[in-house]
């Protein structure tokens, strides 16, 4: 259920009552900030482990001003689907664009087409990652697939053109500067800020590379993990800080002598690529502020657990800088609303394409249906409409963003789409018929990171998880069993909430029209890839 903490009088609900009906007369502007990878509980407004580093308080204004969403899911965590997701309100399977290896149709219907059609402009700047051209969008300027960290190429309508700078300054300095020279005042309008940050490799700003050197990264309770209670495809993937993070490529250790890495493989080496892109003096103060710290690590002589608490701090201290960076775009953008006289009659929202893991499980990456990487940010304000302050416990999905943006904009939501309008929820109000479960799917094997395939169900307490290319299936309780370390399957007494949601899973997969699983992985493929019992 959705709770207004600050509406305790009728009085007071009818008067939201009222500013709703007034502000629905005129269509919102709509900003949508969206970065790459932001796990919520690396934002202060979700009471997370980073909370006391205070890494957003710009993301957590905005959360005190709106309705922070408790209970919000993507429906595939990876990068371009949920993107696509997000485009068409539409699972992977409908939309097409399944895995980071697909190309999206963008000649498909997407909201911001629809939104045009309604009178809307429409721009788009940051990372797309949809391989495609955009279309729906009056003005784009758009990342090459994952883009660079600094002085990022782009690509527009216009052609390709390199930018000086840090990533996240670029796209909201061209986000600002549609805002303030690209739009017609007269015309309501939808911008989408989208963030190549907090990404892999984690490439901080300048300005941050020195924060939070003087402090101790809370550890979670998980970080040394080793599924054994989990299914096999938990024991067979590579995103183990531990065995897969790389000193040179991920945590920016000065490269020994006779290294070569061409001869380095599986790995991630943009950030290595992107260094040698960095104009002098940007290299300058990157190496004056990783020498000394990469010198006293060869000191310490690290092994064992010491090495991985070491490379768990080095890759949160990245991670949440470039956080950071994100949070500051956030701020930039609101002030300007106040500044300009929009921030009345302007939706902000913030969001991102799926969780992360921070050290959880000894984890990096997400593509899982454990909690982690399950969940994604989702905050609104929207003044007049949302009540300051407010939290939303109902299940929403990136499913439903399509939907809420058409609504918010009076514009007619196509019967196709498969997911369900938020606006209620923002005006606190959850309808009877709202979902009890959700559907998930994940694609990519083998590929990346090696997660097996899978889909699920999640309810309020349970969760289903079958990895069908190897038919094994997990079960967890969340109410007992949050941090999910303890795989129920086979346990009989839960028999009866096991069938239930295998029923619940099969009704899900007819209702959105989903039999892409029928694909079970070939027996040497098995005995190549499961390689754990």
């Amino acid at each position: 259920m959705c709770n207004h903490r600050h509406l305790g009088s009728c009085l007071l609900a009818l008067t939201l009552a009222v500013s709703t009906s007034l502000i629905a007369s005129e269509r919102p502007n709509i900003v949508f900030v969206f970065s790459d990878d932001h796990a919520p509980h690396a934002i202060g407004a979700y009471r997370g482990l980073y909370e006391s580093l205070d890494p957003t308080p710009n993301i957590d204004a905005l959360a005190r001003q709106g309705m922070v969403f408790r209970n919000s899911f993507c429906t595939n965590s990876i990068c371009g689907p949920s993107r696509a997701v997000i485009q068409t309100g539409k699972h992977s399977h409908k939309n097409g664009f399944m895995n980071n290896g697909n190309e999206f149709d963008a000649g498909q219907q997407t909201f911001p087409k629809l939104l045009q059609k309604a009178g809307y402009q429409t721009a788009m700047f940051g990372k797309w990652h949809l391989k495609s051209t955009p279309q729906g969008f009056d003005a784009w300027n758009v990342l090459p697939g994952q883009g660079e960290y600094y002085n990022p190429m782009m690509l527009s309508p216009s052609g390709r053109q390199r930018y000086e700078g840090y990533c996240t300054d670029v796209v909201t300095d061209l986000a600002l500067q549609w805002l303030k020279e690209g739009r017609d005042p007269d015309q309501p309008f939808l911008l989408m800020c989208q963030h190549k940050a907090p990404h892999r490799c984690w490439m901080p700003p300048l300005r941050y590379l020195n924060l939070y050197d003087d402090v101790e990264i809370p550890e979670p309770d998980t970080l040394f993990d080793r599924y054994t209670d989990n299914a096999s495809p938990a024991r067979n993937q590579e995103m183990e800080i531990d065995r897969h993070m790389h000193l040179v490529f991920d945590l920016f250790m000065d490269p020994p002598d006779g290294f070569d890495p061409q001869k380095e493989v599986g790995t991630d080496k943009s950030a290595f690529r992107n260094l040698q892109k960095m104009s002098d003096e940007q290299l300058r103060q990157w190496h004056a502020a990783y020498g000394p710290k990469n010198e006293a690590f060869r000191q310490a002589n690290l092994n064992g657990q010491d090495l991985v608490r070491w490379k768990y701090q080095r890759y949160m201290k990245n991670y949440l800088r470039c956080v950071k960076s994100v949070d500051d775009s956030v701020g930039q953008l609101m002030a300007y609303l106040e500044q300009a006289g929009l921030a009345e009659n302007t939706v902000v929202i913030y969001s991102s394409d799926q969780g992360f893991y921070l050290g959880d499980h000894g984890w990096y990456d997400k593509r899982w249906m454990y909690e982690e990487s399950l969940k994604m940010p989702f905050i609104a304000k929207w003044p007049g409409v949302a009540a300051p302050g407010s939290t939303c416990d109902a299940m929403i999905q990136n499913l439903d963003y399509a939907e809420t943006f058409l609504e918010m904009a009076q514009a007619d939501v196509p019967e196709d789409m498969q997911g369900e309008s938020l606006v209620p929820l923002l005006q606190g109000t959850t309808p009877d018929e709202w979902r009890k479960s959700l559907y998930y799917h994940f694609y990519e094997y083998p590929s990346v990171h090696m997660v097996a395939r899978h889909n699920g169900v999640r309810t309020e307490r349970y969760k289903l998880i079958r990895f069908y290319q190897f038919d094994e299936w997990e079960f967890y309780d969340l109410e007992t069993d949050p941090q999910e370390l303890h795989n129920q399957y086979d346990n009989p007494e839960y028999a009866e909430q096991i069938e239930q949601l295998k029923q619940e899973l099969s009704r899900l997969q007819a209702y959105y029209q989903d039999d892409s699983d029928q694909q079970v992985m070939p027996a040497d493929w098995q005995n190549k890839y499961r390689l754990v019992p």
